[in-house]
């Protein structure tokens, strides 16, 4: 009987599906190879048979020279392959590897525990428990490549999903199964904005990617962001600036492969990622490495390759839906970075923090006239839209006027938008702003928003 057809045995459940596969694996035959290059970020390695994506691993060394103890082993994952052997990048730091130590094929891609006993945990980004919980051995296993949902399998997004923000359910609503990008420069509060969103968020489960986050920032994100509540219905997926570059990139899959996971059983999850910027950054290292010729500002072509895969991933399926939250740090707060520019190109809407805002005090500092959400007319109502447009009619009178009201030369009466806008100005701002620890549901913002601008007439055909 073949292996396929030995694994589709009735009544033989996931759990022991996967430990045939782990016994298989154990009594298979094991051929070695050798490490013949260290140069850089990357191993060279001849002998073994791998293909891309696949895990090696290298073997700990005996025999260390003055009475040294051996160097320890480490896992690489495939990247390239040539007549001179693969290109494998290590999952862990480079110290005391050196060529000549043996290695063998692990015999596939990494593979990370899913189930609902993740909600609550933090793991690292290879999939592993980081927060002193036991163990996750007896979860079932997957691979974290995974299909897109089939374009016709899509369910429509048509219902709000509230994120406890005013500034975004009010102006920027976001549907359910949307995926949205928080685009600002550095210092601006994209972090900020996502913990609240964490806290706020009506969402059953969350999943949370801090990719190339500061070390110190990590707990304090979990304990004082998140909190028990938050984080009871949480799964945080860790890779901080410090990580190689295989685990900060593998980190995103792994927190869209539990994401998927959730999904597949009918939840409604989100997932948040912090931030998609620096997961192409990790791309571009891991491209450079394996010899990819730089592009755009120095990212190689797989990085664009990459994100729409990564992506696509998210969103509704048939059963069950992904909303995502990507933070963009965009280069010098130019909007037009080529990744910024990339993932607005991808993604259903995005939301713009401006450093003006932030300076000034105003948090959250979402420019709402530079922010957009495409799905806003499948999940709102059209007395909603109207209100919408009405407090976005009177931004835009605001901005046009601001310069002429600091110097004096506005005359009132020479814009009714304006004057209104003018006399408003203040309220509007109190809806704009939000505490850090403040939750709003989106009934109330509808309401707060109608109550602000009910009596403001309509626009003009």
């Amino acid at each position: 009987m073949s292996t396929a057809a030995s694994l589709r045995l009735p009544g033989l459940d996931q759990l022991a599906v996967e430990r045939v596969r782990a016994a298989r694996a154990v009594a298979a035959p094991v051929t070695h190879g050798r490490v013949s290059e260290v140069l850089g970020l990357q191993l060279r390695v001849r002998g073994v048979e791998a293909g891309v994506g696949d895990l090696v691993e290298v073997l700990p060394s005996y025999g260390g020279a003055g009475g040294q103890p051996p160097a320890g082993g480490a896992l690489a994952e495939v990247v390239a392959g040539d007549r001179d052997g693969l290109v494998c990048l290590p999952l862990t730091a480079t110290a005391g590897l050196r060529t000549g130590m043996p290695v063998r094929a692990t015999g596939g891609p990494l593979r990370i525990p899913v189930g609902v006993q993740l909600r609550g945990r933090v793991l690292d980004g290879l999939g592993r428990p980081i927060d002193g919980g036991p163990a996750l051995d007896h979860l079932p296993h997957v691979g974290i490549d995974n299909q897109a949902p089939a374009p016709l399998d899509r369910a429509r997004i048509t219902h709000q999903v509230g994120l406890g923000v005013r500034a975004l359910d009010g102006l920027v609503p976001c549907g359910r199964g949307q995926r949205l990008g928080i685009m600002a420069g550095s210092g601006v509060g994209k972090s900020t904005l996502l913990s609240m969103v964490a806290r706020g968020t009506e969402a059953a489960v969350s999943v949370i990617a801090l990719v190339g986050e500061r070390g110190r920032e990590v707990r304090e994100f979990i304990e004082h962001d998140l909190g028990p509540d938050g984080l009871a219905r949480s799964v945080v997926v860790v890779a901080t600036s410090d990580a190689p570059p295989v685990e900060r990139l593998r980190a995103a899959f792994v927190a869209t492969r539990i994401a998927e996971w959730f999904r597949d059983t009918g939840e409604d999850v989100v997932l948040m990622m912090d931030s998609l910027t620096r997961v192409a950054m990790a791309q571009r290292e891991v491209g450079l490495s394996a010899g990819e010729p730089p592009a755009t500002r120095g990212y190689p072509p797989s990085v664009f390759a990459l994100m729409p895969r990564l992506l696509e991933r998210a969103g509704p399926a048939a059963t069950g839906s992904i909303t995502g939250l990507y933070t963009v740090l965009v280069e010098g707060d130019d909007l037009q970075d080529p990744i910024g520019d990339t993932a607005r190109s991808i993604l259903d809407g995005h939301v713009v923090l401006t450093r003006a805002l932030a300076t000034a005090g105003h948090f959250p500092s979402i420019d709402v006239l530079e922010s957009i959400s495409r799905v806003t007319n499948a999940v709102t109502t059209p007395q909603q839209r109207a209100d919408a447009t009405r407090l976005r009619r009177l931004l835009a009178a605001h901005r046009d006027v601001r310069e002429l009201v600091e110097i004096g030369a506005y005359v009132a009466g020479t814009d009714a938008d304006a004057d209104t806008a003018l006399a408003l100005m203040s309220q509007i701002e109190q809806f704009l702003r939000q505490d850090v620890e403040d939750t709003v549901p989106v009934e109330e913002t509808w309401r707060q928003l109608h109550e602000l601008v009910g009596s403001v007439p309509e626009v003009a055909a």
